[in-house]
Parts: C-alpha cells; sequence; structure tokens
C-alpha cells in the first residue's frame, strides 16, 4: 500500500481546529446539562457519547430518577427540536410515525394527505417505552436504522440529525412489555440510571423545592452537534484499540471465546455492537478533550454497549450468572 493509501495516523491541522472548537462546545454542553441534573455524571456523559455518535439511547431506572427531565435538558442544551410520546399500552403505531387522512377539495375532488405524527422530531423521546406492546415499539424500528419511515408504501425522510432516547422502567415492574430484540439492536448504548449518593440527593432537595429552580440553557446549535458527529468519526482508532474492540465483541459470542465465560452465553452481539463501539470509544475521547481513544474507553464503555445484545443461558441465571458481571471480566482482560 503506497502513502497515499495508508490509514492517517494523525490529524491535519483543520480537522485540530475544528477539534478545538468542538471540545470548547461540548465543554459547555456538559456544564449546563449537569446544572440541571444532579449526581448522575456517568449518565450523562454516557447519553452525550450516544448523541455524539449519531446514536439512540435506552435510559433504564426506575421511576423518579430524572429520565425525562435528563432527555428535556439535553434537547435544549444542544439545540435540539424535541417530541415526546408517552408510551402506553393503548398507543398505536400510527400515533408515533402519522397517518393518511382524506381530504376533500372545493371540486370535491378526493385526495389522501400525510400527517406527520411525533416522531418527526431531531430528537424522540419514548417515554416508559416498555408501557407500549411490541407491535408499537417496532414502530420505531425502521427509524431508528435508516432515518424514514414507510406509511401507506410512501417513503417518508426523518430529520437530521435524528435520535430517539428511550426511557424504560425495569421489566420486573408491573404493567411492561420487554423490547423485542431486534429493536434493543437499534440502540447504541443502554444507560443505567441509578439512585443518587447521599450528598447528590440533598443537593437535589434544596435546589428542586425553593422559589427558584435551575433551568437549562442552549450551548449548542444542531450545527454544532453535527459537525462534532462528522469530526468523531475522523478521529483516528490505533491498531491495539481497534483489535481490543473486536477482541471484546468476539469473545462475547458463543463458540468464540473463553469456553468457561461463553458456556452461560445464549446469543452474544453482532457486528453492529462493534461498529456502535467503535464510535462510541472516539466519542468519549473527544468528550474528555482527547482526539484519540484508548482502552480505557474500551473497558468504560463495553457494559453499557454490549449488555442489551446478549442473553443468558438457562442454566447461568440458575447459577446467579448476570450480563454485566460477564462483560466486566471480558473487559478486565483488556490489555
Amino acid at each position: 500500500m503506497s502513502a497515499s493509501q495508508a490509514a492517517p495516523t494523525s490529524l491535519d491541522d483543520a480537522v485540530a481546529q475544528q477539534a478545538d472548537r468542538a471540545l470548547e462546545k461540548l465543554a459547555a454542553a456538559r456544564a449546563g446539562v449537569e446544572a440541571v441534573i444532579f449526581g448522575q455524571r456517568q449518565v450523562v456523559e454516557q447519553a452525550l457519547v450516544t448523541l455524539l455518535s449519531g446514536g439512540h439511547g435506552l435510559l433504564v431506572g426506575v421511576p423518579g430518577l430524572a429520565k425525562t427531565k435528563l432527555v428535556e435538558t439535553l434537547a435544549t442544551v444542544l439545540g435540539l427540536e424535541a417530541q415526546r410520546v408517552q408510551f402506553t399500552p393503548d398507543l398505536m403505531p400510527s400515533d408515533i410515525l402519522g397517518s393518511e387522512v382524506l381530504e376533500e377539495s372545493a371540486d370535491r375532488k378526493r385526495s389522501f394527505r400525510f400527517v406527520a405524527g411525533p416522531i418527526f422530531a431531531q430528537l424522540l423521546m419514548a417515554d416508559e417505552i416498555n408501557r407500549a406492546s411490541p407491535r408499537t415499539q417496532s414502530a420505531l424500528l425502521q427509524a431508528m436504522q435508516e432515518n424514514h419511515v414507510t406509511v401507506a408504501g410512501q417513503r417518508h425522510d426523518l430529520p437530521r440529525p435524528f435520535h430517539v432516547l428511550a426511557t424504560q422502567n425495569p421489566l420486573e415492574q408491573e404493567g411492561t412489555y420487554p423490547l423485542p430484540e431486534a429493536q434493543l439492536d437499534r440502540f447504541l448504548m443502554q444507560i443505567d440510571v441509578l439512585y443518587p449518593d447521599r450528598e447528590a440527593e440533598r443537593r437535589i432537595l434544596i435546589d428542586t423545592t425553593g422559589d427558584a429552580q435551575a433551568k437549562a440553557q442552549t450551548a449548542m446549535s444542531v450545527d454544532d452537534l453535527m459537525q462534532a458527529q462528522r469530526l468523531v468519526r475522523r478521529l483516528p482508532v490505533g491498531e491495539k484499540v481497534l483489535d481490543a474492540i473486536l477482541d471484546l465483541v468476539r469473545a462475547a459470542r458463543p463458540g468464540e471465546g473463553d469456553p468457561q465465560i461463553v458456556k452461560h452465553i445464549a446469543w452474544g452481539p453482532g457486528p453492529r455492537a462493534a461498529q456502535s463501539l467503535m464510535l462510541a470509544v472516539r466519542a468519549r475521547a473527544l468528550i474528555e478533550g482527547r482526539l484519540a481513544p484508548s482502552l480505557v474507553d474500551v473497558a468504560a464503555l463495553a457494559e453499557p454497549v454490549l449488555k442489551h445484545r446478549m442473553a443468558l443461558t438457562f442454566a447461568a441465571r440458575a447459577d446467579g450468572e448476570t450480563i454485566p458481571g460477564l462483560v466486566q471480566k471480558l473487559a478486565s482482560r483488556l490489555a
């Protein structure tokens, strides 16, 4: 391979300047979100990584942990046009995608007109997505993968950028439906929202029960976000990091990894998981002020990127194994 065909090993000056501007904007965006969302630093980071990677995120946690508020805050801080859909058992696919209505003109000619649904937004908040039936959940499949929807045989393109941030209550709660595996794979990352620590909850009590409450302020424009997303795809990835991503994902598949680990796995992550991890580690590096990802990024994002793309065998569940535990074992072997 000639020098002109070789993969780039460093950023040129123009990209470096663009990175400097992006770093400043991203730092302001992160600070803007954390001024409203307390005690969830890792959650905020993972949500920003998801959007910066151009992907969709699934926020999982019990009610009352500010999942919905986080999505609303991200929309404001990043300057995105947002829509919210409250998922309920009686929600229909047309309530999300839109539908065609029959209209009659003055000369009595009839024709169908498409009325766009709330999915036609730059950021769709799918609130409590697992409250709706699998049929309604699957209405998002085409949109999340192909950035357009098909209604009555007609294609309708979605705005750019287009992101879905869905919130989900834990599956053991009543009145919920597990998301189909095909749809879970469309989410770049599963972000677990846990209870805040004591100091964070103390701040929440003080700051949210008084006369004045912190409000989100716009820190980036849509153009800023899209430029940062393009920059992420231009960041160099070293061979060591690339091999670590491949080794990690392939080791999580039955028949390919350590027999002592994969014997617990019924099915593992596909190539989309490796693609998601490749983008996510670049985005995390950029958010933290670095222009190339490291093995630390791979280890940090292995669990949120892989755990919703894997399933345990019945024997493993009976033995008390967990997907996060297995992923952590695999990630600990990165060197």
